[in-house]
């Protein structure tokens, strides 16, 4: 990101890590000495020197340099930074809100050692007017979230579906014997010639405007069905967050060059966060098909667009005519050339989808507490190997965000989560149980505690030492311990798991199924990215590298490895757990 500042006229140029471009004019500022080193220090705020990285925070800090400068000057003050004392911005900062405070504070913290070392002493300490702390976005609870989804889903549905009827229409017409006063030839005609208004269409079609009257409602179904408004693209875009959890303006801003498509059912999506720059994400299935549809929906509306307007993805018809555009045509446009539009349609969406909260109140979509509540979803799921769920926040953000602790009972849940981890961590450092056959005889009079610790007396034993108690990759103690899973009920942990149990006993019976498991594990790191296979496998492969196949001797390891034949069909794996190619 570049920035500068030029003199001729006052001007701050940014180039923002997104690609897009602003100039804060600064020129007839009430004090331009002063103004042009404010200017300076703001340079110093922005990316990479400082956090400014997005058109939005910097019109914020160019609108603040104005203000301040005029709030100075009608207060008597004219010189330059260095002029300015402890009295001169006590007495603006006492004047103005929160947020031109801050702004202020900042930017002369931007100029450094050329502001007052007393003055600088304020800067460094706290506010006098501060900004009342936001309150993070909660995400939806999962009934709320069910019932978006589902509302969405039918409103986007019923969307393609009246598309693709008014398409068939279409099909029918033209229809001359009856001088086009119908749904087949009215289809027709919009298909042909584009959004027209009524005036237009009765041209076309050749009758009088009196002659559509009694059609108007069908004309209005059908010209929203072929080409659709703005309310069917707030619909989709909701719905595509719910299922990719990309940013809201990210989005909004999409284009048809931001697609690669990569097969029929794979899409890599290239898109903009403002406060990051450009981002990438792989595409759910159920983001495929909807952007398919989408592009199947929009793609009539598409080819009566101006080129700029259909190279964007979210395009809409608009309800006047474009400047410039053919006679008695209605106007194409997107969501990057009218980011603001649709205020009224979107509480028409609300007030269509008739959604509720769990206390009974009206819910209001907001898509960025979709988003919120799609990493929340994430975090529910499963573990990803990751130490924050998005890979765009800090651990700060992610705590504050999404998995922070409302209620008591909710704390008392994480605390009972860390407890059961920090003892988990107890549990795997402990070394792992092997036994061969004569040791296995003695192992209760010998190591009594560890006997002790496992719940094991001679009946147990002997059981354990029959098989009687073996899973895929070892003997276990207890199944019903409830380590893995709810207590009472048999361990449903994944055969790799057995490796860091402490109820496990290695037994050189298991010798084939743990060289198994390690052919296994070389599949998925070929298969898997060094990272990924590091975050799932890791601490399992390792712990069978050296805590435990090392212990058996080698002609035990030379007889079990005949029996490997190095495919998943010998593992009990679920079928997204294989390792054959797609």
């Amino acid at each position: 990101m570049v920035t500068r500042v030029e003199h001729d006229p006052l001007r701050v140029e940014f180039d923002f890590p997104d690609g897009s471009r602003w100039t804060a004019r600064l020129a007839g500022a009430a004090n331009t000495g002063l103004a042009a080193e404010l200017a300076a220090g703001l340079v110093q705020l922005t990316h990479p020197l400082g956090d400014i990285s997005r058109k939005g925070t910097a019109v914020g800090y160019a609108v603040a340099i104005r203000k301040m400068v005029a709030a100075l000057g009608a207060a008597g003050f004219h010189g330059g930074v260095a002029d300015l004392r402890r009295g001169h911005m006590l007495e603006y900062w006492m004047a103005a809100t929160p947020s031109r405070v801050m702004h202020s504070r900042m930017l002369l913290k931007g100029c450094g050692d050329r502001v007052d070392a007393e003055l600088r002493a304020h800067l460094a300490g706290r506010s006098i007017r501060r900004a009342s702390t936001s309150r993070p976005l909660q995400p939806y609870t999962e009934g709320e979230w069910k019932a978006i989804e589902a509302g969405l889903r039918d409103r986007v549905g019923q969307v393609m579906s009246a598309h693709r009827n008014a398409l068939t229409l279409a099909e029918h017409g033209p229809d001359g014997a009856n001088r086009g006063v119908n749904r087949e030839n009215l289809a027709w005609v919009m298909r042909e010639h584009g959004p027209l208004n009524r005036v237009a269409l009765a041209g076309v079609i050749g009758v009088s405007l009196d002659a559509l009257e009694p059609l108007g409602a069908a004309i209005d179904e059908l010209r929203d069905a072929l080409f659709p408004p703005v309310d069917a693209v707030i619909a989709a875009r909701y719905l595509f967050g719910v299922y990719s959890g990309v940013v809201p303006d990210g989005i909004r801003d999409l284009g048809l060059e931001d697609m690669t498509w990569a097969g029929d059912r794979t899409v890599l999506l290239n898109y903009i966060k403002h406060r990051r720059g450009p981002e990438s994400v792989n595409l759910s299935s159920r983001g495929v098909r909807l952007l398919e549809r989408w592009l199947d929906c929009s793609a009539l509306l598409r080819s009566f667009a101006p080129a700029e307007t259909a190279a964007h993805l979210w395009i809409f018809r608009d309800v006047k005519r474009r400047p410039g555009g053919p006679q008695g045509q209605l106007a194409v446009l997107s969501s990057v050339e009218a980011p603001t539009s649709g205020v009224r349609a979107r509480q028409r969406l609300f007030d269509e989808l008739g959604l509720l909260t769990d206390s009974g109140e009206q819910l209001t979509l907001h898509a960025s507490r979709i988003r919120t509540t799609y990493h929340n979803q994430l975090a529910r799921r499963s573990w990803t190997g990751r130490t924050t769920i998005d890979p765009n926040h800090t651990a700060r953000v992610e705590g504050g965000h999404y998995v922070s602790s409302t209620t008591p009972a909710q704390r008392d849940a994480v605390e009972s989560i860390i407890e059961d981890a920090q003892a988990d961590l107890l549990r795997r450092t402990r070394p792992p149980v092997l036994l061969n056959d004569e040791e296995a005889a003695d192992f209760v009079a010998q190591q009594p505690q560890e006997a002790k610790r496992l719940g094991l007396d001679q009946g147990a034993l002997a059981e354990l030492l029959g098989g009687e108690m073996d899973v895929f990759t070892a003997s276990c103690a207890n199944q019903l311990a409830g380590l893995h899973g709810p207590k009472g009920k048999p361990c449903p942990a994944r055969p790799w798991v057995c490796l860091m149990c402490p109820l496990a006993v290695f037994l050189p019976r298991h010798a084939p199924n743990l060289l198994r498991l390690k052919a296994y594990f070389a599949r998925q790191s070929r298969r898997m990215t060094t990272q990924q296979f590091l975050a799932v496998f890791g601490p399992y492969a390792d712990r069978l590298d050296h805590d435990i196949l090392p212990r058996f001797d080698e002609r035990t390891l030379a007889e079990a490895a005949g029996a490997v034949e190095d495919t998943d069909a010998e593992l009990p794996l679920r079928p997204e757990e294989g390792t054959a190619a797609p």
